[in-house]
């Protein structure tokens, strides 16, 4: 038997999404995942509808689709989204443009249009998926940690306005989980006659090594599931090697050159 709430959960052909909404289908939840390209993936665990986050009318159609075919939206995971990767100098600001539209406004989209539904059905809930990267500014990443951190604080703010209502809010922040984003990634090309050549090199071979000996995507699931049986949400939760977990916490009891000197040492860039 279906569980009555209603999933949404952009980015949901691979990765992340994906994990999501097969362990929220395993427990009975009727999940919707979208998909810029469905039809790429005529097998897929459950259902997906086309949506593009860049494109306002896509995502209202999306949303009116959904709530054509199920009267209802109940949880919204905003999880579509994109990384970056090179030294700031050289970062080609169109490419800057189109992972701040994905990664931020994106999400905005998703929730101006579901928050819609939400208030006529005066219940809901919305998680967005930002990163642990948004609480540090993190070497040659510098646009994506700037993206989910502001993805951190928009929804902080969202959590204020939706006070008095009975919609919940809240952010979870994954930190290394083994997925396919080092492949997607975009890159700045390395060239070995760049000021950064070195420090850029050293830092892409760790950010891939961070992602291969990463949690697998099921834990970040599994941290859904348990929070949509939540009845008051904290604004920030996250998941990741216990390590990374810390990083808030040092971040905060050390002094601020020591603790840029320690993420430094981590990045080898000493």
């Amino acid at each position: 038997m279906k569980n009555s709430r209603v999933v949404i959960i952009t980015g949901a052909s691979s990765g992340i999404g994906l994990s999501i909404g097969q362990h929220l289908s395993s427990l009975h939840y009727q999940v919707i995942g979208t998909s810029r390209n469905p039809n790429k993936y005529p097998n897929h665990p459950f259902p997906l509808i086309s949506m593009d986050v860049l494109d306002n009318i896509s995502v209202k159609d999306g949303i009116d689709a959904v709530i054509s075919e199920y009267s209802r939206i109940d949880v919204l995971i905003n999880n579509a989204g994109m990384g970056m990767a090179g030294p700031l100098e050289e970062m080609d600001l169109e490419a800057v443009d189109g992972l701040m539209n994905t990664n931020f406004n994106g999400p905005i989209r998703v929730m101006q249009h579901t928050l819609t539904i939400m208030h006529k059905q005066q219940s809901g809930t919305i998680i967005n998926v930002a990163s642990l990267a948004g609480d540090n500014g993190l070497p040659f990443r510098s646009i994506y940690a700037a993206s989910k951190a502001a993805l951190m604080r928009i929804s902080e703010s969202l959590r204020l306005e939706l006070r008095h209502t009975p919609i919940k809010c809240t952010v979870l922040s994954p930190g290394s989980i083994k997925t396919a984003i080092a492949e997607n990634r975009y890159y700045v090309p390395l060239v070995e006659s760049s000021v950064y050549y070195k420090q850029y090199k050293a830092s892409l071979a760790d950010m891939d090594s961070h992602v291969n000996t990463g949690l697998p995507p099921i834990s970040v699931a599994i941290k859904v599931g348990k929070l949509l049986n939540k009845k008051k949400l904290k604004p920030h939760y996250r998941v990741g090697p216990f390590l990374e977990l810390l990083s808030p916490l040092i971040k905060f009891l050390l002094p601020q050159r020591a603790y840029e000197n320690l993420i430094a040492y981590f990045y080898n860039l000493n």
